[in-house]
C-alpha cells in the first residue's frame, strides 16, 4: 500500500462525476443503504449543462426528464428547458435527493489499492481535497469532458480566434467579421442559427450527422425514439439496443439534426444556405491562410437529408406496426428549394472576413485519471451493463453503454439502478 493511501480516508463507494449519471447512481446507492460520495470537480452543481451557450435550449422535451425520484411535472411537457431551466433542476433533484456530494474536487487518479495483485481489494483515489480508499468506485464522469479539435487547427493564422462549441457562449465573445462553423451536429447547427439571428455572416463545414424531423407521425421524434430505446426489444427491434451496433466506433456518431430552441424545429442545410449561411464540404485542414474542404458538398447535402429515411425512418415505422400503435401517417417534409453554388471545397480567410473559427467538433472520453487498465482502442472502459472487468469498477452515462439513450436524462436512471444494484450485493 502506497505512503497516500495508507493516510486516505476509507469510504465504501466513490462516485466520480455529479452529473445526471452520477445524480441518479446516488438516488440508488442511497435507496441500497450503500455509503457513498460523489466528487464533482465544478464549483457548482450542474453538470456538463453548465458549459453550454446562453440561448442553448434541452434537445429532449419536459416529458423526457425521467430521473429516477423526480420527472417532470409541470404544465408543458412538450416544451423545451433553456440552459439555466436545465441547470437549476439539476440542483434540485440533488437537494431532493440529499445526494452527498463534494464539489470543487478534481480526481487525479483511480489505482488498485494494492497495485491490483487481489481482486476486489479496493481503489486508492487521489483528488484535490485530499485521498482515499474505496471499496468501489462508480465513473460517471460522462462523455463531454474533452473537447475535440482537429490538430491543423494550431496552423491557421494567429489572428483568427478559435473556439470549441464548448466555450462559445454568443456571438458577442467573437471579434467582428465572419465566423467558420466546423461541424453539423446539433451543437453546430444550433451555433450557426445563433449566428445568423445575431446578424453574422456564417461558413459552415458539413460532416455526416443525419437531418431528421422533429415531429414525426403526430408525436415528437424523441417520443418515438425513448419508446424504440425501451420497449424495442420485446418486439423484436433491437437497433437502439448496443449490442446491435455494427462497430464500437458506432458508439460515438452523432445525433439527428434537431434544437430544442423557438419550441423545438428540425435544422435543414438547404434552409440554412437560403438564409445567407455558406455551405462547405467536411473539414480536410489548413493550407496556407485558407481551409480546405471536401468536394462533395451536394452529395454530402443529399447524403443528411437521406440518412433518416434509409434507417431510422424505418425502424421506427417497424416499432409502430409492431407494437399496433395507431398513429397518423408521415408526414410530408417540403422540400427547400435551394441548390449550393460551387463545391464549397476552399475558403480563402482573409479574402471571405473570416476572423473566427467554431470547432463543433464534438468530445472525446476522458479516463486520464484511470490508472487501471480497463479501457478498450477507444478509451471506453469494457464492461457489461456498466459492470466492468474489474470487481468493484462500474461506469454509468456514458453513449450506448446498454441502449442509445444511455447517457440522456430518460434513460441513464434504469442503467444507474442496475450498476447500483450490483454494487450493493458485492
Amino acid at each position: 500500500m502506497s505512503r497516500s493511501s495508507a493516510a486516505a480516508r476509507e469510504i465504501d463507494t466513490l462516485v466520480i462525476g455529479a452529473g445526471q449519471a452520477g445524480l441518479a447512481t446516488s438516488y440508488w446507492l442511497s435507496r441500497a443503504g450503500v455509503e457513498h460520495l460523489l466528487l464533482e470537480q465544478r464549483p457548482e452543481l450542474g453538470g456538463a449543462w453548465q458549459d453550454r451557450w446562453d440561448s442553448f435550449y434541452l434537445n429532449t422535451p419536459n416529458f423526457a426528464f425521467l430521473l429516477p425520484g423526480m420527472t417532470y411535472d409541470g404544465p408543458e411537457p412538450d416544451a423545451f428547458l433553456p440552459r439555466d431551466g436545465v441547470i437549476e433542476l439539476f440542483r434540485e433533484y440533488a437537494r431532493r435527493i440529499a445526494a452527498p456530494v463534494r464539489v470543487g474536487t478534481e480526481v487525479s487518479r483511480v489505482a488498485r489499492a494494492d497495485g491490483g495483485t487481489t481482486a476486489g481489494s479496493g481503489f486508492a483515489v487521489d483528488t484535490s481535497q485530499g485521498n482515499w480508499l474505496a471499496r468501489n468506485v462508480v465513473l460517471a464522469n460522462g462523455a463531454y469532458q474533452r473537447p475535440r479539435i482537429p490538430p491543423s487547427a494550431a496552423k491557421l493564422p494567429r489572428h483568427i480566434t478559435q473556439q470549441h462549441s464548448h466555450d462559445y457562449r454568443n456571438p458577442a465573445q467573437l471579434p467582428e467579421g465572419a465566423v467558420l462553423v466546423v461541424g453539423t451536429g446539433q451543437s453546430g447547427g444550433q451555433i450557426s442559427e445563433d449566428l445568423l439571428d445575431a446578424g453574422r455572416e456564417v461558413h459552415l463545414s458539413v460532416s455526416a450527422c443525419p437531418e431528421a424531423p422533429r415531429r414525426y407521425r403526430g408525436q415528437d421524434m424523441f417520443y418515438w425514439l425513448l419508446e424504440v430505446n425501451l420497449h424495442g426489444p420485446e418486439y423484436g427491434i433491437n437497433g437502439l439496443q448496443a449490442a446491435a451496433l455494427a462497430s464500437p466506433a458506432a458508439r460515438f456518431m452523432c445525433n439527428p439534426l434537431i434544437s430544442g430552441n423557438a419550441g423545438g424545429h428540425s435544422i435543414r442545410l438547404r434552409d440554412l444556405g437560403r438564409r445567407g449561411v455558406r455551405l462547405h464540404g467536411h473539414y480536410e485542414g489548413t493550407d496556407d491562410g485558407a481551409i480546405t474542404f471536401s468536394d462533395d458538398l451536394a452529395a454530402r447535402i443529399a447524403l443528411t437529408e437521406s440518412a433518416f429515411g434509409q434507417r431510422m425512418q424505418v425502424m421506427l415505422d417497424s416499432y409502430i406496426l409492431s407494437a399496433g400503435i395507431e398513429a397518423p401517417v408521415a408526414e410530408s417534409v417540403p422540400p427547400v428549394d435551394w441548390q449550393p453554388s460551387g463545391s464549397g471545397a476552399r475558403l480563402d480567410l482573409g479574402a471571405e472576413g473570416v476572423t473566427s473559427v467554431i470547432w463543433s467538433t464534438g468530445y472525446g472520453l476522458d479516463f486520464g485519471f484511470l490508472d487501471i487498465p480497463v479501457l478498450d482502442e477507444w478509451n471506453y472502459p469494457r464492461h457489461f451493463r456498466g459492470v466492468t472487468e474489474v470487481p468493484g469498477l462500474y461506469a454509468v452515462g456514458l453513449p450506448w453503454l446498454t441502449k442509445h439513450a444511455s447517457s440522456t436524462v430518460a434513460a441513464v436512471g434504469m442503467d444507474a439502478e442496475y450498476v447500483a444494484g450490483h454494487l450493493a450485493g458485492r
